[in-house]
């Protein structure tokens, strides 16, 4: 176990990894092809789904098993990148 001291993280962890972008068919697999391409394939039970109130809107989390602070910052980077992605949290 590694602790990054400018995360204050203990690597490996499972970290949520939370996406909001429009309710079209396609942003659910969008976000987690995402995510997995930096972690490898994510089981079902590891997703999680919410729309919002008025149907406009999907927030996808995917808990991964986070290897380093460069594998979340390469997440996170390809996350803000993508058109659909409207927030990653």
């Amino acid at each position: 176990m590694t602790i990054n001291e400018e995360t204050l993280l203990e690597f490996p962890c499972d970290f949520p990894i939370k996406m909001m972008g429009r309710d079209t068919g396609e942003f659910r697999q969008t976000a987690r092809r995402l995510v997995e391409k930096h972690t490898g394939p994510v089981a079902d039970d590891a997703v999680q789904t919410a729309v919002s109130a008025k149907g406009n809107f999907v927030s996808v989390t995917v808990t991964v098993r986070a290897t380093s602070r460069e594998q979340l910052d390469d997440i996170y980077r390809d996350l803000t990148a993508h058109e659909a992605v409207l927030m990653a949290l």
